[in-house]
């Protein structure tokens, strides 16, 4: 899995780029009205029902844009919130805070989307064994903070990207010509280059779980799009050979259902890339 020094790495480019990207040349808007000697301060408020998530990330951002700015924050990440409280207060430069203003809203905003709705199938598995995990199904160039969103939501992280493990799908599969073959080259890969990756193997159905069950080494099988009866009967096959994990068609309304066939894992993609970002705003005071 991704190390905590390579994620640092991808937020400090990611909030490089976002400034170059908002930034340009110069906050014209600012320069223009706003006195460089001026100070300010200004409160991030909340709008809406959820759990707050990127408080961590503002911090930076703000640090980043002036070292000078103090920030003091009131509710942490993974804290439930309603409209009306007060998430921090930044005080400092008035022109770094409306520098900083739009990349600390938009990266919140989405964050907290997601580990609110992260919060909510979390919530769905209470009880059962099972683990929730998210997918690569992130936004282009965001995928770090989407996933530290998800783990604020008390959720746990798959694979960061294709490097960090390996995924043998169904395209892989079909490319390769067949799951056994499939597992052979790659196990024969991962010796000759001495990597050491973790290896999960889709499965359509139960013939082909029953086929990588035939290889040693496999560490977790993918049951995608199965049906609870299928999903059922596959965990009673693979038994404690490896571990399960279900995706496909998981939603509010199947997600238990799978939970309660016994698999490990479940994924979902709608974690990240079918959210509607949490309302915040930051008002000078």
């Amino acid at each position: 899995m991704i190390t905590p020094e390579a994620q640092q790495h991808e937020i400090s480019l990611l909030i490089a780029n976002a400034i170059r990207e908002d930034v340009g040349d110069g906050d014209h808007s600012a320069l223009a009205c706003v006195p460089e000697t001026a100070v300010g301060k200004a409160q991030l408020l909340v709008k809406e029902v959820g759990i707050i998530a990127g408080v961590a990330f503002a911090l930076q951002v703000f640090t980043y844009v002036d070292s000078g700015l103090e920030v003091d924050v009131h509710i942490p990440d993974g804290t439930a919130v309603s409209p009306g409280d007060i998430v921090l207060t930044v005080s400092g430069s008035s022109q770094a805070i409306l520098k900083a203003e739009r990349l600390v809203l938009n990266a919140m905003q989405r964050m907290s989307a997601v580990a609110t709705k992260t919060a909510q199938y979390v919530k769905l598995l209470s009880g059962t064994d099972t683990k929730l995990l998210d997918t690569r199904k992130t936004t282009p160039g965001f995928r770090v903070l989407e996933k530290q969103a998800v783990k604020i939501g008390g959720g746990e992280n798959h694979r960061f990207a294709l490097y960090d493990m390996i995924m043998l799908k169904d395209n892989h599969i079909d490319f390769c010509g067949g799951i056994t073959a499939a597992i052979a080259k790659t196990q024969s890969y991962l010796k000759r280059l001495g990597k050491d990756l973790k290896i999960i193997v889709e499965a359509r159905d139960l013939d082909e779980v029953r086929e990588i069950l035939e290889s040693d080494g496999v560490y977790r099988i993918l049951l995608d799009n199965f049906s609870f009866e299928d999903t059922k009967t596959a965990v009673a096959l693979i038994g404690d050979r490896c571990l399960t994990e279900s995706s496909g068609n998981i939603n509010e309304t199947t997600i238990r259902q799978y939970a309660d066939c016994g698999v490990n894992y479940i994924s979902s993609g709608a974690l990240t890339h079918s959210v509607s970002n949490l309302d915040l705003s930051l008002k000078a005071v």
